[in-house]
């Protein structure tokens, strides 16, 4: 894995490369960050010898200190989505795990506590009629000690809550104008940047792509999303935002057809160079907390 300071000042020379140490998997062939959360994150191993088969492993970069996490009670599809957060109520991070709605096996979600917890746990489904969508979606976004994510009911996108304290799911509705664009299953995502809740959508037009951020101004009400990014390129799709810099610029991630890759962006242009064969979406993972020092205290 490679790091560098998130700064506007487009250093390579700051590129530093960071190295996992697996002890639960002699003969690792890919690894992945699944979340992340106050400096902390869940990093999944496959092993050379069998792809299906996979570790999660907690990691603190600061430290380099990791430990194994249980597995998950029902086997997960590649299209599951993790998150991480710190619920205050018990002391405790934990660990919150679901799938992308398919109609077919759907499995239930899971949650997994780090104070002594031992094994996941099954939690209910949310209400019949919710279909989850976490295709735009790196990992879960964690706001107001709450995990969040993209759902559909009749037709219409909708943002859905999982408290993790109470473990009570919420629905939050959008506003009209995001409603209108009408993107693709896998074109609207939830991010937190800089502290606030945002909505992120991708619209592919013929010979134009636009990319808009909107952040709730006041978490819950409908009317609060104000928008934050447009961006209208033909030279790039899929863009996932990233990081929000203290001056209000934001970094995002997306597939570039100019030069034709990987790349991350800001309004002003590609932000830096990275390894050519390591510029993959679930290979670099941008927030603030993970700068943060952290132990691997309980």
């Amino acid at each position: 894995m490679y790091c560098c300071p998130l700064s506007p000042v487009q250093l390579v020379e700051d590129v530093q490369k960071l190295k996992l140490d697996c002890p639960s998997n002699p003969n690792p062939m890919h690894c992945a960050i699944r979340c992340c959360y106050d400096g902390l994150a869940v990093i999944q191993v496959a092993d050379i010898l069998d792809r299906h088969r996979y570790n999660l492993l907690l990691w603190n970069p600061t430290t380099r200190e990791s430990i194994v996490l249980p597995p998950l009670e029902f086997p997960r599809a590649p299209d599951s989505c993790f998150g991480l957060g710190y619920d205050s109520t018990s002391g405790e991070y934990k660990i919150f795990c679901i799938c992308q709605d398919t109609g077919l096996n759907k499995l239930p979600n899971e949650i997994l506590g780090l104070k002594g917890g031992s094994c996941w746990r099954r939690i209910d489904e949310h209400p019949h009629g919710i279909c989850s969508l976490v295709f735009a979606m790196q990992f879960l976004a964690f706001v107001r000690a709450a995990f969040h994510w993209i759902a559909i009911s009749n037709n219409c996108f909708m943002v859905v809550s999982f408290s993790i304290s109470n473990e009570v799911y919420r629905e939050i509705p959008l506003s009209e104008e995001i409603l209108s664009l009408r993107p693709a299953p896998g074109g609207i995502g939830v991010c937190v940047l800089g502290g606030m809740f945002c909505v992120h959508s991708n619209t592919n037009l013929p010979g134009n792509n636009i990319f808009k951020v909107w952040e709730s101004k006041e978490y819950g009400v409908k009317g609060s999303w104000m928008p934050l990014l447009t961006v209208e390129d033909s030279w790039f799709l899929n863009a996932k935002p990233k990081y929000r810099f203290a001056d209000g610029e934001v970094l995002f991630w997306c597939m570039s057809y100019k030069p034709l890759g990987h790349a991350f962006r800001t309004c002003n242009g590609p932000f830096r160079s990275w390894p050519r064969c390591d510029t993959i979406q679930s290979g670099f993972t941008f927030t603030e907390s993970l700068i943060s020092p952290k132990s691997l205290t309980y």
